[in-house]
């Protein structure tokens, strides 16, 4: 056995249970290995149950004393009883509906029990405890892995399985070792091991935080990479077309400075014969697209290809309306490929692509297929590149020779974090909003006052406009009390009597999200409740007002973005953030964002204010090269990984130079954690 052998090597592993795994992303004993727990329950060693409180997860040592006859209550519930003694006092604990429970236990016998402690009518008893074989009680059994299960997968089930696979099998060590020594890392086999059974906390901590490491260092690594091989192969060397200035002259507005210096950047690298990458970074609202639009052309012109990359249909969507309408005069073949396309069209698109007769294709992840060739790819563009991951992004751009790449994000990224985020970019930043933008006025109200919200919300729909509501979720989540797409539907209803609304969220159909946004622009729906799947890009110029439910849970930059859906056209436009206030740190962030406009300087608050913030929103997108690891808090972590990344990359050392070989060689299993062997 090892990390790459199929997951039904594994004893326990039956067509059952291995479809259940491969529905979680497990394959193989190294997918097994990275499927980290998404939480940790901490069980109390229990010396005293008396002294245990109301809801407190323990483990004890207890000897059966009596064994109570089943009862079954008024509901139909059968209830287990079984009196325990850890000879200073006694302890009940019951089961529900386990009556076959009471058969693995004999009088008088001792054992460990772990379990929750609940207080009904002032009776104190352990509720559903589980036991534990092993004796005596092991410090490393306080400490219980909990895993992200799809439906028929047991908790236990992949505990056993890892503990299986770590059994026959030794993790083997894939860092130089002065790295090791530097930063004082426990091995990859002993993080592994207790990143999954914890010897204590202390262990869990250096297991997670070299694990951490690690995905901070390949991410490193692998932009060294990038770059290095960018400044070290000739690029497409693209004359300045002359048909710029005609461009130029159709455009219905003038640049701002901003974009024409970023425009000139992008321009000063097509001229040389290096392999441009550059990232255009500018506040919502800035005008990236029409750079992207301007420098493609430029391409095209030099008789090259352009790919053009968006994160969701209807970004892609607009882009290529915008693009197509810009340059309209200019007889080119410009195409949309997304997932939503028929099999027809997609075949009809994928022949002229490959025969050179598209220009340019837009379009989301459907232009990573294996099947979608170039004939003359030169340049690539990739809109939010952090919903991408950078072997995606490199993927696009081998599709072609030595091609020119482009990545725009409309999220200001701190100038600290930007450093390591994208050491293998040259960066431009728009900095400046085109005239005539409107200033979004924005409010925070509590949940209490959101009657306020809507009945202003209906004013503005009276007056001609339209409306974004906004909750982060599609289904209701209890444990962190959001509001759900569909229940905010039924709630917000009462308030917009006869008005049309339409929900729209991620887990629709790609057509039927694009149906319901068509509607939306046309302004045949008045109110649109979202996820943040309107995030990014969406342009109704007639949208006046945003509405956020539960606003104190989303990130600053997030909540930004979310607000630049509007002030788009000459209306004024508002921002009304619904939510509570419970700590000083949140009061200060809604201070941040009702106060500034500026996209980077709430880029900054975040960063100093949520350390624990997501930048990004939720989760991160893409690739989700980082499992463990959150960029915000491991920024010290990230600039160590960074920096020995780099001395490797330069070093000369024949040693070293045999991992990095070793490491990129790898880096097709799996882009986070290089190898395990």
């Amino acid at each position: 056995m090892n990390v790459y052998s199929d997951i039904n090597c594994i004893k326990g592993v039956g067509p059952k249970t291995k479809k259940l795994l491969e529905e979680c992303g497990i394959n193989t004993i190294m997918d097994l290995l990275i499927y980290f727990p998404r939480d940790y329950k901490q069980f109390t060693n229990c010396i005293s149950f008396k002294e245990g409180k109301d809801k407190e997860e323990i483990i004890l040592r207890a000897t059966v004393k009596d064994i109570k006859k089943d009862v079954r209550t008024k509901n139909g519930k059968n209830i287990s009883t079984i009196i325990f003694s850890n000879e200073e006092e006694n302890i009940k604990c019951k089961w529900f509906n386990q009556s076959y429970i009471k058969n693995s236990f004999v009088l008088n016998e001792e054992y460990t029990l772990k379990g929750k402690i609940n207080i009904y009518k002032g009776e104190k008893i352990l509720l559903n405890p589980k036991v534990i074989k092993s004796t005596p009680i092991n410090e490393n059994e306080s400490i219980e892995p909990i895993y992200s299960l799809k439906e028929g997968l047991k908790n236990t089930t992949i505990s056993k399985l890892i503990a299986e696979a770590l059994n026959n099998i030794e993790v083997e060590e894939n860092l130089p070792k002065w790295i090791l020594e530097k930063h004082s890392f426990i091995s990859l086999d002993k993080a592994i091991r207790n990143i999954h059974f914890p010897e204590n906390k202390a262990l869990l901590y250096e297991g997670r935080k070299r694990l951490k490491y690690q995905e901070l260092f390949t991410y490193s690594l692998k932009t060294n990479m990038l770059k290095s091989v960018r400044n070290n192969n000739k690029g497409i060397s693209f004359n300045i077309s002359s048909s710029l200035n005609d461009l130029k002259k159709q455009l219905p507005f003038d640049l701002t400075n901003a974009q024409s210096k970023a425009l000139r950047e992008i321009l000063t690298d097509q001229k040389k014969d290096i392999i441009m990458n550059r990232l255009v970074q500018g506040d919502v609202g800035s005008g990236k697209t029409i750079i992207a639009i301007i420098s493609s052309f430029n391409v095209i012109m030099n008789g090259y290809q352009v790919a053009f990359m968006a994160p969701t249909e209807i970004l892609a969507h607009q882009h290529y309306e915008e693009t197509t309408k810009i340059l309209k005069n200019f007889n080119l073949n410009i195409k949309l490929l997304c997932g939503s396309t028929t099999s027809k069209e997609k075949e009809i698109i994928k022949k002229e692509i490959k025969e050179g007769t598209v220009h340019m294709v837009i379009g989301t992840h459907a232009l990573l297929e294996d099947n979608v060739e170039f004939n003359n790819l030169g340049f690539v563009i990739t809109d939010e590149q952090h919903r991408f991951g950078v072997m995606q992004r490199s993927k696009l751009i081998n599709k072609g020779k030595k091609v020119d790449s482009l990545v725009m994000t409309a999220t200001p990224i701190p100038r600290t974090l930007s450093l390591y985020l994208f050491g293998d970019l040259d960066v431009s930043v728009i900095d400046e909003l085109p005239p005539g933008r409107q200033k979004i006025n924005t409010y925070f109200i509590k949940s209490s006052e959101k009657e306020r919200a809507y009945s202003f919300a209906l004013k503005q729909i009276n007056e001609g406009r339209q409306v974004y509501i906004v909750c982060p979720l599609v289904e209701d989540n209890e444990s962190l009390d959001l509001t759900s797409v569909e229940n905010l539907y039924e709630e917000v209803k009462k308030y917009f009597n006869e008005i049309p609304i339409s929900i729209l969220h991620g887990k629709m159909p790609p057509k039927e999200k694009n149906n319901i946004m068509d509607l939306f622009k046309k302004g045949e729906i008045k109110v649109l409740i979202s996820t943040t799947v309107i995030e990014v890009g969406v342009n109704v110029p007639n949208a006046t007002l945003m509405i956020i439910e539960n606003a104190q849970r989303f990130g600053l930059a997030q909540l930004h973005q979310l607000r630049g859906r509007v002030g788009r056209g000459d209306k004024k436009s508002y921002c009304i953030l619904i939510g509570e206030i419970k700590s000083d740190i949140t009061k200060r962030r809604m201070e941040s964002i009702v106060n500034s406009n500026d996209g980077f300087f709430i880029a900054e608050q975040d960063f100093k204010l949520r350390g624990g913030g997501e930048i990004f929103g939720f989760k991160q997108h893409g690739e989700e090269e980082f499992i463990l690891s959150n960029i915000i808090d491991d920024i010290e972590l990230f600039k160590s990984a960074n920096e020995d990344a780099k001395s490797l990359w330069e070093s000369n050392n024949l040693l070293d130079k045999n991992i990095i070989n070793y490491i990129l060689n790898k880096l097709d299993r799996d882009s986070r954690y290089i190898c395990f062997n």
